[in-house]
């Protein structure tokens, strides 16, 4: 992709192509690389200073492919990285670039789902314990009561293909038993992991009637189109010819099972070695 200025979609392993799905089907027309950090996956137990600097060496080869904009389609990337990214990095290494998450779209639409004010938010321990969607969420809706609890076992489950599985059943209905036993009055669901809508139908399977479940792709798309609406300046930085490229840290073939199954098309991803990026 020589000549071309793509948008760079980001995340730890799989999950992030869920967002990059809603992403292509809303925007289909601009140019996409993606980018899986498996070979380093997964990201949500590890520290912040760790999450930090494995993604800002994945920021820094989406800037070498010429992307003038990235989307952090992690929401632990997100909740440990991006702001570093934001307020610290990229003044120094590319002021004229921009990297986004998907934390703050979430939060800005979430609590406009709730009746009874009370939002449950599950993800992985490294977002959760962040507090990133408790205290974004509050930003735009104060009198929200957020309840978070982090799912270790979900994501393992999805990506060793086990979701489908009568043993993922258990996990499901563990954590939603924990999270509506601590918040009765929950009738909002964030799933705050981009793996997590592979699971959608089994938490549907355990859930009371009249609780939504909220996924961030969607979401997450809809703010992309509004923030290129509003900075022409960066989307007339970007090509639209339609392309899309998939890169990964890990084996491709392993990769390539997996995404399809995430992206809902078969896909051919190339391989990188991020320490020779440059």
């Amino acid at each position: 992709m020589d000549a071309a200025h793509p948008i760079g979609i980001f995340d730890s392993g799989y999950g992030g192509l869920t967002v990059f799905k809603s992403i292509a089907a809303l925007l289909p027309q601009y140019d996409y690389v993606y980018l899986g950090d498996n070979g380093r996956a997964p990201y949500g137990n590890r520290s912040f200073e760790t999450v930090h600097q494995y993604t800002l060496e994945c920021v820094e080869w989406f800037f070498k492919m010429g992307c003038p904009l990235v989307i952090l389609a992690c929401n632990t990337a997100s909740a440990k990285a991006l702001r570093t990214i934001q307020q610290a990095d990229l003044p120094r290494i590319a002021p004229d670039r921009r990297v986004l998450g998907v934390i703050r779209p979430t939060a800005e639409i979430i609590g406009s789902y709730t009746k009874t004010g009370a939002i449950g938010v599950l993800g992985t321990k490294g977002t959760i314990a962040s507090g990133s969607y408790d205290i974004e969420i509050h930003k735009f809706f104060p009198e929200a009561r957020v309840h978070q609890l982090a799912c270790p076992m979900w994501v393992p489950l999805i990506e060793y293909g086990e979701y489908k599985s009568a043993g993922a059943d258990f996990f499901v209905q563990q954590y939603l038993d924990q999270l509506l036993t601590a918040a009765p009055d929950i009738d909002t669901i964030l799933l705050a992991c981009t793996h997590y809508p592979l699971l959608i139908d089994k938490i549907k399977k355990y859930l009371p009637p009249g609780i939504n479940v909220v996924a961030q792709g969607d979401i997450v798309a809809g703010s992309l189109a509004d923030y290129l609406q509003r900075h022409t300046e960066i989307d007339a930085k970007l090509t639209k010819q339609g392309r899309m490229s998939f890169y990964t840290t890990d084996d491709t073939t392993d990769f390539d099972n997996h995404a399809t199954v995430f992206f809902g098309q078969k896909i051919a991803s190339q391989f990188v070695h991020l320490d020779a990026a440059g």
